[in-house]
């Protein structure tokens, strides 16, 4: 515990710097005294990729825009804090105030009746405190024989319904008044009033639990129930896979090893057949051993870098709308655990006979950046085009860049040289043959893709219901704070992947096949495919996205998330078959 104490606090430090707090803000006021209202971005309700900053619709502006220094993980969000003309104050109630008084023009108008017809929320921030509310509606007018007519009207109105607690914010509630609207159907002018009223109402809630309000809300309590549904059936397919090894696969491997045994005569007979006939094969190093190397060091490191957000979600850093929170925490830890896939990469690549270590590092180091890379340059040149706020600005990028070339490529040469000048050997029970022996003809149910099939189902059964409320959180407007489920399903989903990729590997070595490397790599990652598939069934039958640009954000990141599942369950497969077949190996005698 000692040795991990500086670890943790340099995380923490790091995490402190980059935009993560502990709490969502901790403001006391006095009487009288201004709280400033935030105004963040604007967009469709069902296209959560497609943010404008809120000002980019002609809404009442402040004498002088001043901007918030956003933090890391904000930025990428899309946040795009900016201060606005309201004026409210600590305990002063307001009944009808104007905010402005401004003459809409066609152009203006255009906009509203866009953002109308498209379901355009806001989002703003009132002491760290999120708040939300529609810009207008639609309405149809019915008339007989005639097609139904469409009417836009636009919210004037908004009340704060504000509660403190002593000299805190505890909650903020926005609401609009149906009654004040304007109908901007029509016309190339108007003239609008934007109005606001702000109430203020005493609360007992202490200002710690104020963030509980989201938590709560953020899943009904029948879906808890699910949660817990999900986590119930998943622990019994566990025990149904657990209980099939232990009592099938182990009754088989008992009867191998008598076969196997000490009697020569017997053990001669029984070596023409069976896995004991391929041992000079079974631990010959795979084909293209330097991106095997380096797809396990990489998966090795996502294992990692899993782990640790899942420990400091259980620790309570991303309570909801700690802003930008979880993507400050994966910059931070893909870059720190970088020296993990160097490390991991260079050993497995040393011991299993390698010589360009270089290269390997390397291929290590483009193995995830690279696609990465590919992918946010197109989607960010999309979101340029659209003028988002999902289109990081240039400092970000350099402050990205820079981040990846003194700590993440840095750190990667180090773990590789550290695991090149490593004294580890592979020490395998068997020793190999010059040459490899045939693997005889199969059948269709016994190659890569068919096997695949059968170990990524399992796995993504054990996972399915939780992915729904995790998919509603990242592209929804749901908020996920039951980490705890979260991470007993992640525990679930890698020990379902271990077992079923050690019984395939059993199958596969059974029928003299040799070649479990990349089949055992494959098969354990492959429950990524299914996740995959999951995301096309999501966007065209459980939501409302559309447009160009969602479907490219959705589709393009959700690929690169889909890939470094692949890698890190890939690598949990291969791990767990290379365990087992040293095990039975070291079981029986080979010449």
């Amino acid at each position: 515990m000692q040795r991990r104490l500086p670890l943790l606090v340099g995380l923490a430090c790091c995490l402190q710097v980059l935009g993560i707090s502990g709490d969502g803000g901790d403001h006391k006021y006095k009487l009288h005294e201004e709280i400033p209202l935030a105004a963040n971005k604007a967009g469709p309700f069902n296209n959560p990729s497609v943010t404008y900053q809120f000002f980019s619709l002609p809404f009442c502006t402040p004498k002088e825009k001043q901007y918030k220094i956003e933090g890391l993980g904000e930025v990428l969000e899309g946040d795009r804090l900016v201060n606005t003309p309201y004026s409210i104050k600590f305990r002063v109630d307001k009944e009808n105030d104007v905010l402005c008084s401004i003459e809409l023009n066609q152009k203006d108008l255009q906009k509203f009746r866009t953002a109308v017809k498209n379901d355009y929320y806001f989002q703003m921030f009132f002491d760290d405190l999120p708040i939300w509310g529609f810009i207008g509606r639609v309405e149809k007018l019915m008339h007989a024989g005639e097609k139904p007519e469409l009417r836009y009207y636009l919210y004037t109105h908004i009340h704060f319904d504000i509660h403190y607690n002593d000299d805190r914010v505890i909650e903020v509630n926005v609401s609009t008044d149906p009654s004040r609207t304007v109908d901007i159907t029509e016309g190339d002018s108007v003239i609008v009033d934007f109005t606001y009223a702000v109430k203020w109402r005493e609360t007992t809630v202490p200002f710690e639990r104020r963030m509980d309000k989201y938590s709560r809300y953020s899943f009904l309590p029948q879906h808890l129930e699910i949660h817990w549904f999900s986590i119930i059936n998943s622990c019994v397919t566990v025990l149904l896979l657990t209980g099939f090894l232990a009592t099938i696969l182990m009754r088989v491997l008992k009867n191998d090893f008598v076969r196997f045994g000490n009697d020569e005569e017997t053990a001669e007979e029984a070596e023409e057949t069976g896995w004991k006939y391929i041992h000079g094969d079974v631990f010959r190093s795979p084909p293209h051993l330097s991106l095997f190397c380096a797809c396990v060091g990489t998966g090795t490191q996502m294992l990692a870098m899993a782990a640790c957000i899942c420990a400091l979600a259980l620790a309570g850093v991303f309570f909801p709308y700690n802003r930008g929170a979880l993507l400050t925490a994966c910059v931070v830890l893909y870059a720190l655990t970088a020296g993990v896939a160097g490390y991991v990469s260079a050993v497995s690549f040393c011991i299993m006979g390698g010589t360009n270590w270089v290269r390997n590092v390397l291929l290590t180091t483009a193995l995830f950046c690279g696609p990465l890379l590919a992918t946010f340059s197109f989607l960010n040149t999309v979101a340029i085009v659209y003028r988002t706020t999902t289109a990081l600005p240039f400092g970000t990028i350099v402050i990205i860049l820079v981040i990846w070339a003194l700590i993440t490529f840095p750190l990667t040469v180090v773990g590789g040289i550290a695991g090149k000048n490593s004294k580890m050997e592979f020490n395998a029970p068997c020793r190999t043959t010059k040459y490899p022996r045939e693997v005889p003809p199969l059948p269709w149910f016994r190659q890569a893709l068919p096997q695949m099939a059968m170990a990524g189902f399992l796995p993504f059964s054990a996972i399915y219901i939780e992915l729904h409320y995790i998919f509603s959180s990242i592209w929804g407007h749901k908020v996920y704070t039951i980490y705890s489920i979260l991470s007993i399903v992640f525990v679930i989903l890698l020990v379902v992947t271990a077992f079923i990729t050690v019984a395939l590997t059993y199958f596969q070595l059974a029928v003299e096949d040799h070649r479990w490397w990349w089949r055992s790599f494959l098969c354990g990652g492959s429950t990524g495919l299914f996740i995959l598939g999951y995301c096309f069934y999501y966007y065209f039958a459980r939501s409302e996205m559309s447009g160009f640009m969602q479907t490219a954000f959705y589709f393009g990141y959700m690929a690169m998330v889909c890939y470094a599942f692949f890698l890190m369950l890939g690598t949990v497969g291969y791990r767990a078959s290379l365990m087992f077949v040293r095990h039975i190996y070291r079981a029986i005698k080979c010449e």
